[in-house]
């Protein structure tokens, strides 16, 4: 069965490039607009992975992220913020809240599922 990867992003182009990579290669995918939507589908739903865009409207990624680990079972399920602020005060903040690690955008077409693969590996170990 194909791992399921749940993707948190309100913007639909970028939500749309996401997926159609993911999908091409083979995986599942869950879009979630916003933090509310992810938080309700995570009611019914373990993903194998969460792709996390911090900048959300209302809750922001980090916060959903922190509500997320606080879900039964969702404490190893890796979360993979996806985000445009790359400093390094920044990365340390995206570690802080839980995220297993991030991928900068604009994403990189080529290399984005094997980044993502990685994560998924890393889980299995």
């Amino acid at each position: 069965m194909a791992s399921s990867i749940m993707v948190v992003e309100d913007n639909p182009k970028n939500m749309m490039l996401i997926c159609d990579l993911l999908e091409y290669k083979g995986y599942q995918t869950i879009s979630c607009y916003n933090a509310q939507e992810a938080l309700e589908k995570l009611k019914s739903i373990k993903p194998s992975l969460i792709l996390m865009d911090i900048q959300l409207p209302q809750i922001d990624g980090l916060t959903l992220t922190a509500k997320i680990r606080e879900m039964p079972g969702m404490e190893k399920v890796p979360i993979v913020a996806v985000t445009a602020l790359a400093m390094e005060n920044e990365r340390k903040r995206i570690l802080e809240s839980g995220c297993n690690g991030y991928i900068v955008k604009p994403i990189n077409t080529r290399s984005f599922v094997k980044e993502i693969e990685a994560f998924l590996k890393e889980k299995k170990e």
